[in-house]
């Protein structure tokens, strides 16, 4: 099936060649969309939401603007975290009857710290087909940006809003070498940056990007001894999303954490942990604290 975009295109031959391709039916398309400007759509993102039967999303107010922009109206099928498991099922029977389903978020690429995970799931488990349509990611453009040099990069998505927990989550990220990547909401932005310098040290760098190719887009980089000074600098910091870059671990220092790994593994299995932890920091020289959580883990893990 081929169609036509309601406004012609800039550049109508690449127009014609994605709308004459294959489009299966019975098909669950997942859509990213962009994350801030709506110019980031894809051409082939655009051919997709205009054949599409339903367009399962997790805002419905929110896709019917995006959608408008485009000129375009769809039917939209709301699919969030809270009602993930009954919307699968519906979009299931729907693509069971041979339509084409487009799955959105707000914002980005669906199922990637957004929901739609559990969708592609069952829409996978019940023998349909899933096709990707890549496009817009929050953390790769923060980290496009970054100048941040190690080569790999371990996603982390959304801290635990509780500090006991987001400080345990923290410390199990301490021996990881690749850049780290988070997303954090503005109302919590000040107590993260506390917490990553708490967990990590002052010196790894850590980089902010807010509001990604929106009009107030802010990128910056410094040691995370100057992270909470500079968020409190501007309160317009405090405003818009964040995606926050935190420089991995070296290679020496994933080493000595393994080796207190080691050295507390050993002593927890004579001693309660808090004595554990005491020693621990006697013979490696490392935080108490740190090694008390850290002792806890183990424990936990054992």
């Amino acid at each position: 099936m081929t169609s036509t975009l309601p406004n012609s295109p800039p550049f109508p031959f690449i127009m014609q060649e994605v709308s004459q391709q294959v489009y299966p039916l019975s098909t669950l398309y997942v859509v990213a969309t962009p994350i801030g400007n709506t110019g980031d759509i894809t051409l082939r993102a655009l051919n997709v939401l205009s054949i599409a039967d339903a367009v399962a999303c997790e805002d419905t107010r929110n896709t019917a603007q995006l959608l408008s922009r485009y000129g375009l109206s769809k039917d939209l099928i709301a699919a969030h975290e809270h009602n993930e498991r009954e919307a699968a099922a519906k979009l299931v029977s729907r693509l069971q009857a041979g339509q084409r389903i487009a799955l959105v978020s707000d914002a980005g690429t669906p199922a990637v710290s957004d929901p739609g995970a559990r969708i592609v799931d069952a829409v996978r488990a019940a023998g349909l087909r899933v096709m990707p349509l890549p496009g817009a990611s929050a953390a790769v453009t923060a980290l496009s940006a970054s100048g941040l040099l190690q080569e790999r990069f371990f996603f982390v998505g959304f801290l635990p809003v509780k500090a006991r927990q987001r400080e345990q989550s923290l410390q199990e990220l301490m021996a990881v070498t690749a850049t780290l990547v988070f997303y954090e909401a503005p109302h919590r932005i000040v107590e993260t940056a506390a917490a990553l310098a708490k967990a990590f040290g002052p010196d790894r760098q850590v980089v902010f990007a807010r509001e990604l190719t929106k009009l107030f887009e802010e990128i910056h980089r410094c040691p995370l001894r100057e992270a909470s000074a500079w968020v409190a600098a501007d309160p317009n910091r405090e405003k818009g999303e964040y995606v926050l870059l935190v420089e991995g671990a070296s290679a020496a220092a994933s080493a000595d954490d393994a080796d207190a790994d080691r050295i507390l593994s050993i002593l927890l299995g004579e001693l309660p942990v808090k004595q554990a932890a005491a020693m621990a920091a006697q013979i490696t020289g490392k935080k108490k604290n740190a090694l008390y959580e850290r002792a806890l883990q183990l424990k936990q893990d054992a």
